[in-house]
């Protein structure tokens, strides 16, 4: 088994982004290739933020009934005739940019490691998309909010070195359309997950780093759906591995509640080639060191070699389990040589 580092998912309890760099550096930051600014402020609860955007945008309004059983926002829909909504600014690149101005003073100044780069971790236009907005209406809003986030990231390719970024797409609702935690509003859920994946990919620059961040959610601490095994997240990971572009990871959770060999059994047929790096999200604080041996064994016994990460970001967990999730990165890093 050869170990490669450790994979931070993206949000971070704590204050500010300077506040973030500076506690993780010390002790993981030269097994990391890229660090987050942690997601903190409005943005630590992944794209919940993202709802008010679409209610302020002219259009789109609530639909004044109900909630939903996860991540419980009402829906919008559109209003005053199905005409596609013009979106302002979204946030993500205002955000990036001030964060990556910290990111660049610390690491002149010694806190960061030479050589690792600034990670942008954005949401997969069809997630708000997907959560927020009503079935019928997907179709006419999504290529409006898409053209959006391409948009901010663009601003954040032009406004920051290649060779010191690296952008993730967090891609946790397209899994949940393949699953059927929701209803998508395309015949073929995967092959039109895939195709928006590759779009998105594509979007990025050849010569910056670009990951995938597969997940099944952790809202209230939870899946959307509770896989038995590896096998959906190896169709996935296979998929963007094929992409006409390098691509410098791909992170997969891994449930506590995997404690057999079946679980971990789909990976062996993962296709992943060198430099594509593989980060596994085995690292669980309700475990411990002894729970991330036994998955790190499991793992190890179908794939030679990978890194660690948690299953999603810490930004809905408690400011006081940051330095506790940090040395159990270290410890898991050390007990696997």
């Amino acid at each position: 088994m050869i170990a490669i580092g450790a994979h931070l998912v993206g949000s971070v309890p704590l204050p500010d982004a300077d506040a973030v760099f500076r506690a993780v550096s010390p002790s993981l930051g030269a097994r990391l290739a890229q660090i987050p600014d942690g997601e903190t402020g409005v943005r630590k609860d992944w794209i919940a933020w993202q709802y008010a955007a679409l209610v302020a945008t002219p259009g789109l309004e609530p639909i004044p009934a109900g909630d939903r059983p996860y991540m419980r926002r009402q829906l919008v829909h559109l209003v005053g005739g199905r005409v596609a909504p013009r979106f302002g600014p979204l946030g993500y690149a205002d955000a990036a940019l001030a964060s990556f101005a910290i990111f660049d003073r610390l690491q002149r100044g010694g806190v960061i490691p030479a050589g690792v780069r600034f990670q942008v971790s954005l949401p997969t236009p069809l997630a708000p998309l997907t959560v927020f907005v009503e079935l019928d209406d997907r179709p006419i809003v999504e290529p409006a909010y898409e053209a959006q986030m391409l948009a901010e990231l663009g601003r954040i390719v032009d406004g920051i070195p290649h060779d010191r970024l690296a952008i993730q797409w967090d891609v946790a609702v397209e899994i949940g359309l393949v699953e059927g935690a929701w209803p998508a509003h395309f015949t073929d859920a995967l092959r039109g997950a895939l195709d928006r994946l590759a779009r998105l990919g594509a979007a990025v620059p050849v010569d910056v780093e670009l990951g995938y961040h597969l997940c099944y959610g952790d809202f209230g601490h939870r899946h959307f759906t509770n896989p038995a095994d590896a096998s959906t997240l190896v169709r996935f990971a296979n998929a963007l591995a094929a992409l006409p572009r390098r691509l410098a990871w791909i992170h997969m959770p891994v449930p506590i509640a995997w404690t057999a060999h079946a679980a971990y059994a789909p990976l062996a047929a993962l296709t992943l080639a060198a430099p594509t790096d593989l980060y596994l999200g085995l690292i669980h604080l309700a475990d411990g060191l002894e729970g991330a041996r036994r998955r790190i064994a499991l793992a190890g016994a179908v794939v030679p070699r990978f890194g660690i990460a948690t299953e999603c970001g810490w930004g809905r967990r408690p400011a006081d389990s940051v330095q506790p999730l940090l040395a159990l990165h270290v410890e898991a890093l050390r007990a696997m040589g």
